[in-house]
């Protein structure tokens, strides 16, 4: 999808860039009472808790959105041939969505994989043809594809590699399980019985495109940052003081205290360490269970 620049009428708009939206296709032929089931409201709490108070800062506003139903796991769907019926735009999230209609009539949401286009026809199954838009278990999969929205446990939904232009790689078999290289350069086992889409995740060019000035970043339910020196002492730690005065302490702390840098924030004992093979920094992991 191309990246358009928008006419510097303003300083704000002088280094703006836009995406283009053309490969989306609304699904303006699709009967309406096929995809009202799939939308629902969703409420904005503004980084609030049910008592009022603000437990995630720098959130509030923004435009009004929509939540749609999205199967990543499609396991339901086994064995049922689907046909892509439209490519849409969702604000929740980086990547776009396809609308497939199944040959028993039920219409769903799924992640879009990139070059998938309208009319094409997808299939999820065990083992099935290996081309972009299908989702198979990891095993019936050629080693060396590019794949995406990975199921870590054998009953749950798709968690990895979902986002704009995310891809994963199969790189290898080793008896019940599969090493996977995910787009940090982490690679890790995940079992083989496990399902993936075909394909990196659509709307590559997400990356590529610059904000440009803030009111684009209020209209997502963004707030302003600041920083903690510009800030009172009853606000942050390393407020006070004349001017841009140093902090005055030995290390940075965040609102609450603690130490803002150089801190492992990773759980030591975490289940899911267990499964790495790589971390993403390029160290091997030689006690793996």
């Amino acid at each position: 999808m191309p990246i358009k620049k928008v006419k510097p009428t303003s300083n704000a708009r002088r280094q703006m860039s836009v995406l283009t939206y053309d490969e989306l296709k609304p699904s303006k032929n699709v009967q309406v009472k096929g995809k009202k089931r799939l939308l629902s409201p969703k409420k904005q709490n503004s980084g609030r808790n049910s008592s009022g108070s603000i437990t995630v800062r720098h959130r509030g506003g923004g435009c009004k959105r929509k939540l749609r139903a999205i199967d990543t796991q499609r396991t339901d769907k086994l064995n049922v041939e689907g046909v892509v019926t439209a490519l849409e735009y969702d604000p929740n999230r980086s990547a776009f969505l396809m609308l497939v209609t199944y040959k028993d009539g039920d219409k769903r949401y799924h992640l879009a994989p990139a070059d998938i286009e309208i009319g094409d026809k997808i299939m999820t199954a065990k083992k099935t043809k290996a081309k972009v838009g299908n989702r198979m278990m990891l095993e019936s999969i050629p080693v060396g594809f590019e794949i995406s929205n990975i199921q870590l446990n054998l009953s749950g939904k798709g968690q990895l590699a979902r986002s704009a232009g995310a891809r994963a790689k199969l790189v290898s078999l080793d008896g019940d399980l599969a090493h996977v290289e995910l787009p940090s350069g982490e690679v890790r086992f995940v079992h083989k019985t496990c399902y993936a889409d075909i394909g990196r995740v659509s709307n590559i060019d997400h990356q590529n495109a610059v904000v440009g000035k803030a009111g684009r970043t209020r209209l997502k339910g963004r707030r302003p940052q600041v920083r903690g020196k510009a800030m009172n002492p009853c606000d942050h730690p390393h407020g006070g003081g004349e001017g841009g005065s140093p902090i005055g302490m030995k290390y940075p702390k965040t609102p609450w205290g603690l130490h803002a840098l150089g801190v492992k924030t990773r759980a030591r004992k975490k289940a899911s360490n267990d499964m790495i093979v790589r971390t993403r920094k390029g160290k091997v992991v030689t006690n793996v269970n």
